[in-house]
This record gives C-alpha cells, structure tokens and sequence, in this order.
C-alpha cells in the first residue's frame, strides 16, 4: 500500500515507519494517524518482526496536526473528540496490541501525540536534541494519546503532573534521569542505536516477546493474581513454538540460538 503522510520500509525482518511531514515538524494529522496504524496492522504479514518509528528532518513530531478546521459548525471540541476517537486512539490502541515489540527513535520535539506515539513504544531511545512535552495546558486543552494514563505508570504522579500542569518540555537527558525513555544517545549515534534494536529484537523469539508485550499490558491493568494465570497462558503459547524448542537445543548444545520468529 502507499501512503501520502508516512515512508514505510521492511528490511531484515523490521519494519520502519517513517513520519514524513517535515515541512511541519511531522504534525501528525487524523489521517497520518491513520496510516500509522495501518503499516503497524501490516507489519507482521509484510514480514516484519520489529519495528522502529522515526521522523523525516529534525522532529519526531510536533504534535496533531491543528491546521484545516474542517465543518465550521461543528465545536473544536467535537472536532477533537472525533479525530480522537476514530483515528488517534486507535492508533494508540494497535500499538498496544500489537504482536511485535516496538521502538521510537525521537530526534528534536516529541510534542503531544508525539509525545503519546514515542512512550508507547516498548523501547523509546532519543538524541540529544530530543525533547517531551504535553504543551496542552499552555492552550487550555488537555493530554491525550493516552497521556493521563501513560505517565504516571512511567514516572510517578508527581512528575506526570509536573509534565501535565506545567507543560515544560523535558530534555532527553532528564527524561533518561527519570526512567521515562530506554535512553539518550548522541543525534549521530541516534540512527545506528534505534537500529540495532530493532535488529536485535527482530532476530528474537517473535512468539514469547508478543506474549510478553500482552503481559506487561494486562498486568498494568489486572493485580497479581490476573497476572500469574495470564504468565501461565503466555508460558503455554511460547513453551508450542518453534522458537521455545530452538532454545533448548541451543542451550543443550551450548551455542547461540537461531530464533525463526515461529
């Protein structure tokens, strides 16, 4: 399929979706929400077993994108509603289910739904120049994306309000410091990082990773003992797989294991 707003590449099993609006800084509009989701739905069938999202130019994304209006009658408030409910948080939802583990490689501004799409990757790794903002409150709105129920889990609710009600961006580094992204890396070293995870997660066991992205998803919603029984599910699915027989052979016969992704 092609695609107006995103550059879309699977190579060596990973799939890397491009944000390629930089004459806007990658404002993500309802319909490059749309197409995100769709090369994410894609993924696996196209023969990905990673992916990595980055942005074209010197952004990440700088957030929805707020130009064209759109029906004058209808409310800005209705307007946000909907591009939320039928684009933006089904993006945020596929990224959430999806069977393949995830990275965001964030240069310049994560700002926004940008903001949303980076965190919600499993690992989110940013170059110097990176930068987290909910600017929300500097325009009298509020986080979306699934902000309010992302940052307190990642950080804690003081520094989640602290990113909310203040609306200051946050470096890279601090964000490091706070535990709210994988890493900091220099803008140079940022390609070649974000790369050699997607790499290295790509040439794992497809299988137990995708069950252990549910895992970690149910788990922050369930207590402990929805957790055990759904670790005992995930075990049954990944101890059938090709890949679980593939590494107990490779550990018997002391070698590295060939994972296949089956």
């Amino acid at each position: 399929m092609s695609y107006e707003h995103i550059l879309v590449e699977t190579a060596d099993d990973v799939r890397t979706i491009t944000l390629n609006r930089p004459e806007r800084l990658n404002a993500c509009s309802p319909a490059m929400a749309g197409e995100i989701r769709d090369a994410i739905a894609g993924a696996q069938a196209g023969g990905a077993r990673a992916i990595l999202i980055t942005g074209e130019g010197r952004a990440f994304c700088s957030g929805a994108d707020l130009a064209g209006r759109g029906d004058a009658s209808v409310s800005g408030g209705q307007r946000a509603y909907d591009s939320l409910s039928q684009q933006y948080n089904p993006l945020m939802m596929e990224m959430a289910r999806s069977p393949l583990p995830i990275i965001s490689a964030v240069k310049g501004p994560a700002a926004g739904i940008g903001c949303s799409i980076a965190l919600a990757a499993d690992f989110c790794i940013a170059g110097e120049s990176g930068y987290f903002l909910q600017a929300f409150v500097n325009i009298g709105l509020v986080p979306d994306g699934g902000a309010s129920w992302m940052l307190p889990r990642l950080i804690g609710k003081a520094r989640a309000a602290e990113m909310m009600l203040l609306g200051e961006r946050i470096p890279a580094q601090k964000a490091e410091s706070w535990g709210l992204i994988h890493k900091c890396v220099s803008d140079d070293a940022l390609t070649e990082e974000a790369r050699a995870l997607a790499a290295r997660l790509a040439g794992g066991p497809t299988l137990a990773l995708g069950q252990m992205r549910e895992n970690l998803m149910r788990a922050l919603q369930s207590d402990y003992a929805a957790a055990l029984h759904q670790e005992a599910i995930g075990q049954w699915k990944a101890g059938d797989s090709g890949d679980a027989m593939e590494g107990a052979m490779s550990f018997l016969q002391k070698r590295k294991p060939d994972f296949g992704g089956r």
